[in-house]
């Protein structure tokens, strides 16, 4: 009897055994399934364009603080034949010299399809906001002496890339634009009431 049992636990851990190394490659087959899909398909990664930038506020004031309220126009490209792509979650914001000017503002979630353009034109706002006292002398002579100010408009986020009904997991977006807006002349900008809007349409560098 003591002989039978081992021989049934032995053969339990044999069954289990083979189930693992089922399951195992299984899971690598998935894997390089994902992994040839990918190499074939090659998604290129979505172009994003800032098309216009509206300045309702833009004031600095003592001791160093920056209102600023400002509307942008952002359009993302699908530049793939096969693939589609999700916008799960992308958050933009402003920033001067690497210090964030604004709050972030959520955009719309959505489905890119082949080829396809969505635009966004989100507000931006920054109510007294405090600044490094360095940057705010930046920002002064910027806006005072040269007229021109660099800002940069980040898009943090996820995507997800779509090929037929298979979808993959989330990966990392990040966009920068970078955007020069010339306050000290006049004529560089539309007057949109008491706004003021500049027509850029540059392109923003992307990493996925």
């Amino acid at each position: 009897m003591i002989e039978d049992c081992g021989q049934h636990d032995d053969g339990k851990k044999k069954l289990y055994k083979r189930l693992l190394i089922a399951l195992v490659g299984f899971i690598i087959l998935i894997l390089f399934i994902i992994l040839l899909v990918y190499l074939i398909l090659r998604p290129s990664k979505p172009h994003f364009i800032l098309q216009d930038v509206t300045v309702y506020a833009f004031n600095l004031s003592a001791p160093n603080l920056l209102t600023s309220n400002l509307q942008i126009s952002l359009s993302s490209r699908n530049p793939n034949d096969r693939i589609g792509i999700y916008y799960d979650k992308l958050d933009i914001f402003a920033s001067y010299h690497g210090q964030q000017i604004t709050l972030p503002t959520l955009l719309p979630s959505t489905y890119q399809g082949h080829k396809d353009v969505t635009v966004w034109s989100p507000f931006l706002f920054g109510n007294m906001v405090s600044m490094a006292p360095y940057l705010a002398v930046s920002l002064n002579q910027d806006q005072i002496m040269a007229g021109t100010i660099l800002i940069n408009f980040r898009v943090d986020g996820r995507i997800r890339w779509r090929v037929g009904t298979f979808l993959t997991g989330k990966y990392h977006l990040y966009v920068n634009c970078p955007a020069y807006i010339n306050f000290g002349n006049k004529n560089s900008g539309i007057a949109v009431g008491n706004a003021m809007k500049y027509q850029l349409l540059m392109s923003c560098h992307v990493d996925v």
